[in-house]
């Protein structure tokens, strides 16, 4: 397990997580310090990611300055100890698995595990969910956080998927308290294209509109 723990200050500078999926090792290399540099603060690499373990140890050891490092997809018990034995500082899960969750609570780590109905999202958050990720955002749209959050107002609330540079800021008025950004934020031709000064550019654009 991570010496280093979660940064709540670090993640409500920038709430927002950004989800690294199917990138290389080397590029997750060159991507992190640019990501640090445009004032994004969280960062998940999915535990599906080819070598995700070896990733996320990398971050951990290296990268761990000014940042949080978790792991994403983290479906099972045996995902959660691999993901902590590497290192990983907090954990998002995309289903709510009662085991995943309860665990993360015994060991302090934050956990946001994911829900869809008002149900599955007040039995994440009554199981010790740090925040319950909507996922997925994209069909309801910021006025399901909105209609959650009028009954529900203790709810943390991260929605992820469908969420977009367009759309981020109506996420956020409508009560989100944080936003989970997978390939809207990892341009994959700006990676491919290995054109670091673009996403940099493009990060920005994200840490702007969370200002």
């Amino acid at each position: 397990m991570s010496e280093r723990t979660f940064s709540w200050e670090l993640f409500n500078k920038a709430p927002l997580v950004g989800i690294i999926r199917n990138v290389s090792p080397e590029d997750v290399k060159r991507i992190l310090p640019i990501y640090r540099e445009a004032g994004l603060t969280t960062v998940e690499i999915t535990m599906n990611t080819p070598g995700a373990t070896d990733i996320i140890r990398y971050a951990a050891e290296n990268e761990h300055y000014g940042l949080n490092i978790g792991a994403g997809t983290v479906c099972t018990k045996d995902d959660l100890d691999a993901a902590l034995e590497a290192g990983a500082q907090f954990i998002v899960t995309p289903v709510l698995s009662k085991k995943v969750v309860k665990s993360c609570v015994k060991k302090g780590i934050p956990v946001f595990p994911g829900a869809y109905t008002p149900t599955e999202i007040f039995n994440a958050w009554s199981l010790g969910a740090s925040m319950v990720k909507i996922y997925p955002a994209t069909a309801l749209g910021p006025g399901y956080i909105k209609d959650l959050k009028a009954p529900m107002n203790q709810l943390k609330l991260l929605p992820t998927g469908g969420v977009s540079l367009e759309n981020m800021e109506a996420f956020l008025k409508a009560g989100a308290n944080g936003l989970g950004i997978g390939g809207q934020l990892f341009d994959k031709k700006l990676i491919q294209d290995k054109n670091w000064d673009g996403l940099k550019a493009h990060f920005l654009q994200f840490a702007q509109k969370l200002a």
